[in-house]
């Protein structure tokens, strides 16, 4: 028995049912008339997804008896029924209670259509040391390290080129175990449009796929993809279908394993790179997201992800920097109208920047919960946690003119370029390196580096499944491998020590002392100053 089933009469139910039924029909009836483009999750419905060959689809017509089916209200409260008691029924379970009240199992989101294949974040193999985990409620397995693409034949100064990046990914993909490649339609960044181009680095993973003779058949398999569509008001059912053929002309395969938005399609004080904490109602009424009929729905965005499943185009989905709030709109949406929920979600994530853990997005994704994976980024804070900051301040920190310009003429990383610096303040700020001093001597104390510190404890942190690192050197990214299948795990006292530091000094890159006004009215960490 549900919660609400326990504090309401038998005969309530049957009076609210009726109620509930009447005014959700009227309140379609009125969406439906006033907002015609706009999709509800109760009507009864069924999309079919086309597709041109030539136009990287694989074109599979959607029959009828692979026609998404969706659930109306009705059927859903006949479901629950006006039995006695108010047992399991509607609201239990579309919140996924059992008949005894408690809450679900692991992998309580195979409710309403989608069959879970098992709890996200099991350990399903290990290749050459390296072990694989569930993404979701999904049968997509990941290796724990991913390579993170977005530098990749870029303009930036230290950027890999092409012959590099065939090289990483002989290392990782065919010799180490790492299966996962993570890439965006907008990459590399940044681009000029004339030595680099957004969509160069789907096209350099497409080259080399296609020479190494995995862009098909059992070859395909042995690589997990996932690229992104450029988010906001650019997510749109019809650019989904678009995007992801441009995707996949541009990979040469013909399908994606995992199909993700780069930000929510609606407004969230986390499309900022998860910048802000703050929500601001003022930001979400702006004629950016209110204009021209709105942003896609939670509904027009799953039915529209189950089409390009259905089409044979992607084998799942998932959301980058979105919050508790998107993540379970989109799961309780998708279970809703009995199609396949996202089953990842990408953040930033890293020793000095835990907000995932403490903002409802690691309870959301629990396999106790919606049973959604983990990508973890920036797991090294644009190279804050490698130390090699740690003898002079970054460039634009530094108040001597001279050690500015020598800086930028030969710079350590990112840190020390002029733009980079400027968008990644938020790992400089006082507090964060206060906190990143304090790391280093933990790690000094355990006999390792801060970067394996860094990444180790990534690994081994219960809500993440898989944490994608970039890499500028062959170098790098051996030590990236090993920390991931070689030694045990960080022993207890290690990580108390670490909790300490996060105890006291909590979230640091949202803590900052520039508070001058920088930019479009913001503060330097990308928070909007009132």
């Amino acid at each position: 028995m549900s919660f609400f089933g326990s504090m309401i009469p038998a005969a309530a139910w049957g009076h609210a049912f009726a109620f509930a039924f009447q005014h959700a029909t009227t309140a379609v009836a009125f969406h439906q008339h006033h907002h015609a483009p706009r999709l509800s999750c109760f009507p009864g419905v069924t999309m079919s997804v086309g597709g041109d060959k030539n136009n990287g689809g694989n074109a599979r017509a959607e029959s009828s008896s692979s026609s998404i089916r969706r659930r109306s209200l009705a059927a859903m409260l006949a479901a629950g029924g006006a039995g006695g008691g108010g047992g399991s029924g509607f609201l239990s379970g579309l919140f996924g209670d059992n008949d005894d009240g408690k809450r679900g199992n692991v992998a309580n989101a195979a409710d309403g259509g989608f069959a879970s294949k098992g709890p996200t974040n099991e350990v399903v193999k290990s290749v050459n040391g390296m072990r694989q985990r569930r993404l979701g409620g999904s049968d997509i397995i990941v290796s724990e390290l991913g390579l993170g693409t977005q530098r990749w034949v870029s303009t930036d100064f230290n950027a890999p080129d092409k012959e590099q990046v065939f090289k990483f990914m002989d290392k990782a993909l065919l010799e180490s175990g790492v299966n996962l490649i993570d890439t965006a339609e907008q990459y590399p960044i940044p681009s000029d449009g004339k030595v680099a181009s957004e969509g160069d680095s789907e096209l350099v993973i497409g080259e080399w796929m296609k020479s190494r003779k995995l862009d098909k058949g059992e070859g395909r398999r042995k690589v997990v993809i996932a690229t992104k569509i450029t988010g906001g008001r650019n997510v749109t059912p019809k650019n989904i279908i678009r995007d992801c053929d441009g995707s996949l002309r541009r990979l040469g395969v013909d399908y994606l394993d995992v199909y993700q938005l780069h930000w929510p399609a609606r407004y969230s004080p986390q499309s900022n790179w998860g910048q802000s904490l703050a929500y601001s109602i003022e930001a979400e009424k702006s004629p950016y997201w209110r204009g021209m009929g709105g942003s896609t729905s939670f509904e027009e965005l799953c039915i529209a992800m189950q089409g390009l499943i259905d089409a044979g185009k992607i084998r799942g989905w998932g959301l980058c920097n979105d919050n508790a709030y998107g993540l379970a709109g989109c799961t309780r949406t998708a279970r809703a109208l009995g199609i396949t929920p996202p089953c990842s979600i990408q953040g930033d994530f890293s020793l000095i920047d835990r907000k995932s853990e403490e903002n409802g997005v690691a309870e959301a994704a629990s396999p106790y919960n919606e049973n959604v994976g983990f990508m973890a980024y920036n797991a090294l804070a644009g190279g804050m946690l490698t130390g090699k900051y740690a003898d002079r301040p970054a460039a634009l920190d530094n108040a001597e003119r001279d050690a500015v310009i020598e800086a930028m003429r030969n710079p350590r990383g990112r840190m020390d370029e002029f733009g980079w610096s400027r968008t990644l303040y938020r790992y400089r700020t006082e507090a964060a390196r206060a906190a990143i001093e304090e790391y280093a001597d933990i790690a000094k104390g355990a006999g390792m580096s801060l970067t394996e510190l860094s990444l180790r404890w990534c690994r081994q942190r219960t809500l993440v499944t898989t944490t994608l690192v970039g890499h500028t050197s062959m170098e790098q990214l051996q030590q990236s491998i090993d920390y991931f299948t070689r030694g045990k795990a960080l022993g207890d006292d290690v990580i108390w020590e670490v909790d300490r530091v996060h105890m006291k000094n909590r979230l640091p890159i949202f803590s900052s002392n520039r508070v001058g006004k920088d930019w479009d009215g913001e503060g330097e960490i990308g928070e909007r100053i009132p």
